[in-house]
């Protein structure tokens, strides 16, 4: 079995890369699971453990599983950034997934319009 510290580290490894993959600095991270942050450094350089309570706050935000966090699951950014993409996306709530596919189609609507405007002369 893992060791205390061991466990901490691990954890604590898994929490910053998913913040990570998310796009969140320490400091957004921080503000959005109501933490310090020089609490959310000390956790994920394993200084510290992690309570349940926060691990749960972790995974609402980062909408990650646990498992990827305790189990020594590979946090899906280790193969894959559109898997782990996926991931979060599975676990919105329906109102939420709504929110997020219609954002997603404004941002495809504007990637269309930006390929097709004609190119600009830099002497502009």
């Amino acid at each position: 079995m893992i060791d205390k510290k061991a466990l901490d580290v691990q954890v604590g490894h898994q929490i910053k890369k998913a913040r990570e993959a998310a796009g969140y600095t320490q400091d957004k991270f921080a503000e959005l699971i109501g933490m310090g942050v020089k609490n959310v450094s000390a956790i994920e350089r394993g200084v510290v453990g992690v309570s349940l309570s926060t691990v749960k706050k972790i995974c609402k935000t980062l909408h990650i599983s646990s498992d990827s966090l305790i189990m020594d699951e590979p946090c899906d950014t280790d193969t894959d950034k559109l898997d782990f993409l996926v991931e979060r996306i599975k676990r919105l709530s329906p109102k939420q997934f709504d929110l997020a596919l219609d954002f997603n189609n404004k941002i495809f609507e504007a990637f269309t319009l930006q390929s097709s405007e004609p190119a600009r002369n830099k002497s502009d």
